[in-house]
């Protein structure tokens, strides 16, 4: 390829990037402006990570789904490992969201049962995500960032510091454990055992069963 056709190529790729950073022409001022591209990324590499599972799904497919390039895609990731990255990191605003409601000192059952709620709230709306962890563990297992696993070790730390705290009595501290481990097994562990069932029965039940348990 000669230095002229080179540098088209390039302009070329560099436009189709922009064409999908930034909002298409529309209708006026009050025009609805459209989607982070990088989140519609995320979300269609969601998607087919769940169907044809990680390694089976490349960037090119990824691309097409959503009519760009693969330069277009460079834009925002480096590779398809920080695609990967990018979506695991969105658990961890789950259980920091959730924190952020404690205050030091002991934690009430009803406190506890206000951030349960609070994190079961935003797990339902991600089910899809743990439904992509659960399929791709082999490679999530592959992927070490230090900031990702220092963030993962403080949300896990302070978790552990509640549970452990002796002004909650044992039995206290056994249910806190008990209710979050039942959200967790049911959105997380089980997999697709209830792909089937609605997002809002699920909730329901799942808040019931929440409830039972931290009741004295």
């Amino acid at each position: 390829m000669s230095q002229t056709a080179a540098t088209h190529a390039d302009q070329d790729d560099q436009a189709l990037i922009v064409s999908v950073s930034e909002p298409g022409p529309g209708v006026g001022a009050a025009a609805e402006p459209t989607p982070d591209t990088r989140q519609r990324i995320l979300d269609v590499a969601l998607d087919l990570f769940i169907e044809q599972g990680f390694d089976g799904t490349s960037l090119r497919q990824i691309a097409e789904q959503l009519g760009v390039t693969k330069a277009a895609l460079y834009y925002h990731f480096e590779s398809k490992d920080d695609i990967l990255m990018a979506l695991h990191m969105r658990l961890h605003d789950v259980g920091r969201d959730g924190l952020e409601q404690l205050t030091d000192g002991p934690v009430s059952l009803a406190v506890w049962e206000s951030l349960v709620d609070t994190v079961l709230g935003q797990m339902l709306a991600q089910r899809k995500l743990y439904l992509m962890h659960e399929r791709n563990q082999a490679a999530l297992e592959k992927l070490h960032r230090k900031d990702h696993e220092a963030e993962h070790e403080d949300i896990q730390q302070r978790f552990r510091q509640i549970l452990a705290d002796p002004a909650i009595s044992l039995r206290d501290r056994v249910r806190m454990a008990s209710s979050f481990g039942a959200v967790f097994s049911v959105l997380f562990m089980a997999g697709d055992a209830f792909e089937g069932t609605s997002t809002q029965e699920l909730g329901e039940l799942l808040r019931q069963t929440v409830h039972d348990i931290l009741t004295p």
